[in-house]
């Protein structure tokens, strides 16, 4: 199942990246009727926006190992927007 209706989401990063790719390809062609055209633009913003998702949700699950200056250690997720810089 490669094709997926407009407002439903593909079931892999690699399945959405795919077909971001593919209605990239194809209106880069620039011979479609704009009817298509639409259709394939509007899969390719799904695709996009799923993308975005999927990347989220691994950002938010990635956790680095950071240490203190007093030498202890702790997990934080990657997502934190400060990052601590020691001199």
């Amino acid at each position: 199942m490669s094709e997926h209706p407009t407002g439903t989401q593909p079931v892999s990063f690699e399945q959405a990246l795919k077909q971001l790719e593919d209605s990239a390809t194809r209106l880069e062609q620039g011979e479609l009727p704009l009817e298509e055209a639409l259709q394939i633009f509007e899969r390719g913003v799904a695709a996009s926006r799923a993308c975005a998702g999927y990347l989220d949700q691994a950002r938010k699950r990635v956790q680095v190992l950071q240490e203190d200056q007093e030498g202890n250690f702790s997990l934080e997720f990657l997502d934190g927007d400060e990052e601590t810089e020691d001199a």
